[in-house]
C-alpha cells in the first residue's frame, strides 16, 4: 500500500516543480531572496579574510573592526532594506595557505552572500580563482594590485584601493613638480606591490628617472643593507611601496644611520598615526615631519566624514585608536552598504554585481569611482597628503593616471548625506 505521507510529498514536489517550470517560462519571474546564500528575511551575511596576526597585523588588524563598527551603526538604524549586515571576520595571518582555508570555510560553511575587503595581494590572489568558480561576489579587495580589474577573467571581483601603478605615478609626478632634478629612488615589497608601484614611478619619470631601486621581503625584518644602498646612491626622494610596518622600519633604520631623505609612501604604508605608534610618539613628529603619502579617502582631520567616523568609532568600536585604518574600514563598509541598497529589496548575487557595475555608486572618496561593466578598478587618481606639526592632511595636489600619462586634476570629494547611511 502506498504511504500517504510519501504520496503527499510527491504531490507537493510535483506542484513545486511545475510552479518553478512555469516561473522560469515567465520573463518577470524571479527566485525568492532566501535562495541566495547569506540572505535571510532580516540579515545579510558577508565575510572577509584579514591579517589579525602575522607580519601585516600591526598595520592592518584594525580595519575589519572599523568595518564591523560601521555596520553596527547601520544596523542600529534599521539596516539596509530592513536587513542587518553581519560581518564574519577570519584571521589568515597574511599567509596564503591559511587564506585558502578560511575562505573555503566562509563560502562552504558560513555560506556568505559575498566576500568583502579581503586583504593583501599574495593572500587574496590565492583564492581569486576559487571565488570566481563559485560565483561569489568578491567586492572591494583591500589591495592596490591591478589584477582585481579583470572583468572578463574574474567578473565578480572589484578593487577598492587606487592601484599601485596609479600611486607610484602620482607620487613620482608630485616629486618632479616639487623637487625637479632630485635623485629619486624606490624601496618596495618584493611582489606585485613593489613591481607595479615601480612601473608607475617609471611611467611618470621614465626608466632612467629612477636612481636606485631596492626591495624587501616581509619575512625579513632587517633592511639595513637596502637602506644603506639607497643612502650610498645619494637618493634625495625615496618612494615607498611598503606596508606600514616596513615604512616605519625603513624610516627608523635610516635615522639610526644619520640619513634623512624625503619620504613619499603609498597609502598602504602611509598612515601617520600608525607610523607614530610604531616609531614612538616622541620621535615620530621629528622623523616624519614633511612625510608625503597618497590617499583617495576623506582623511582631512576637520572633514565631515571623519567627524562621523569618529563618532561611530567611539560608540560602536569601544573608542579604539582612530587612524587611517578606521577611515579605510568604515569607507569600505559604506560602499558595500551603498551597493547592497542598490541591489534591491530582494538582493541576489547577480543584482549585487549589477549594482556595482551600474556606474551609479558614489562611495565617499575624493575622486569619482570608476566602476563599470568594463572597469573593476575603484579610483584612477589620488590626492597628496603631507605631515606638518604631527597632522596629516591633503595639500591640494591631486593626480589622475590614464592613457600612459599623469595629469593634475581637481579633487571632487563626495559630501556626507543621510548621516552616512545609503538611502534604500
Amino acid at each position: 500500500m502506498r504511504n500517504p505521507r510519501t504520496a503527499a510529498a510527491g504531490t507537493t514536489a510535483g506542484i513545486a516543480a511545475a510552479s518553478v517550470a512555469a516561473c522560469l517560462a515567465l520573463s518577470g519571474c524571479s527566485t525568492p531572496a532566501a535562495a541566495a546564500p547569506g540572505i535571510s528575511d532580516d540579515t545579510v551575511t558577508v565575510g572577509t579574510h584579514q591579517p589579525l596576526t602575522g607580519p601585516a597585523a600591526a598595520g592592518y588588524a584594525s580595519i575589519s573592526a572599523a568595518t564591523k563598527a560601521y555596520f553596527e551603526y547601520v544596523n542600529a538604524g534599521g539596516g539596509v532594506h530592513g536587513r542587518s549586515i553581519e560581518y564574519v571576520v577570519k584571521d589568515d595571518g597574511y599567509n596564503p595557505a591559511t587564506t585558502q582555508t578560511v575562505v573555503r570555510e566562509l563560502v562552504q560553511e558560513d555560506e556568505v552572500f559575498a566576500l568583502l575587503g579581503g586583504l593583501g595581494t599574495p593572500t587574496h590572489s590565492s583564492v581569486l580563482d576559487y571565488l570566481t568558480q563559485n560565483d561569489v561576489p568578491d567586492l572591494f579587495v583591500a589591495s592596490g594590485s591591478t589584477m582585481w580589474d579583470d572583468p572578463e577573467g574574474h567578473p565578480n571581483t572589484f578593487g577598492f584601493n587606487a592601484d599601485y601603478v596609479v600611486e607610484g605615478a602620482a607620487l613620482a609626478q608630485y616629486t618632479a613638480d616639487e623637487h625637479a632634478g632630485s635623485k629619486v629612488c624606490v624601496f618596495g615589497q618584493d611582489d606585485d606591490f613593489g613591481e607595479e608601484f615601480l612601473e608607475g614611478v617609471e611611467l611618470a619619470l621614465g626608466a632612467d628617472g629612477v636612481t636606485a631601486h631596492e626591495s624587501y621581503s616581509t619575512s625579513n625584518q632587517d633592511v639595513t643593507a637596502q637602506i644603506g644602498a639607497l643612502q650610498a646612491a645619494g637618493c634625495e626622494d625615496v618612494l615607498l611601496a611598503t606596508v606600514n610596518g616596513f615604512t616605519a622600519l625603513a624610516v627608523g633604520t635610516a635615522a639610526k644611520m644619520g640619513w634623512s631623505p624625503r619620504w613619499l609612501a603609498s597609502s598602504s604604508g602611509g598612515d601617520y598615526p600608525t607610523l607614530a605608534e610604531l616609531l614612538g610618539e616622541d620621535v615620530a613628529p621629528v622623523l616624519l615631519d614633511g612625510f608625503v603619502s597618497a590617499n583617495y579617502l576623506p582623511f582631512g582631520p576637520d572633514g565631515e566624514w571623519v567627524e562621523l567616523f569618529r563618532q561611530i568609532n567611539d560608540e560602536y568600536n569601544d573608542g579604539a585608536r582612530f587612524d587611517g585604518n578606521t577611515v579605510y574600514g568604515m569607507s569600505m563598509g559604506y560602499l558595500f552598504a551603498e551597493a547592497l541598497a542598490a541591489a534591491g529589496e530582494d538582493p541576489t548575487r547577480e543584482s549585487l554585481i549589477e549594482a556595482v557595475e551600474s556606474g551609479k555608486l558614489e562611495g565617499n572618496g575624493i575622486l569619482p569611482l570608476m566602476f563599470g561593466p568594463d572597469d573593476h578598478s575603484a579610483f584612477d587618481g589620488v590626492g597628496i597628503t603631507v605631515v606638518a606639526d604631527g597632522v596629516q592632511d591633503y595639500v591640494g595636489a591631486t593626480y589622475a593616471v590614464g592613457s600612459g600619462k599623469v595629469t593634475a586634476v581637481e579633487p571632487q570629494p563626495v559630501p556626507l548625506r543621510h548621516e552616512g547611511v545609503p538611502s534604500s
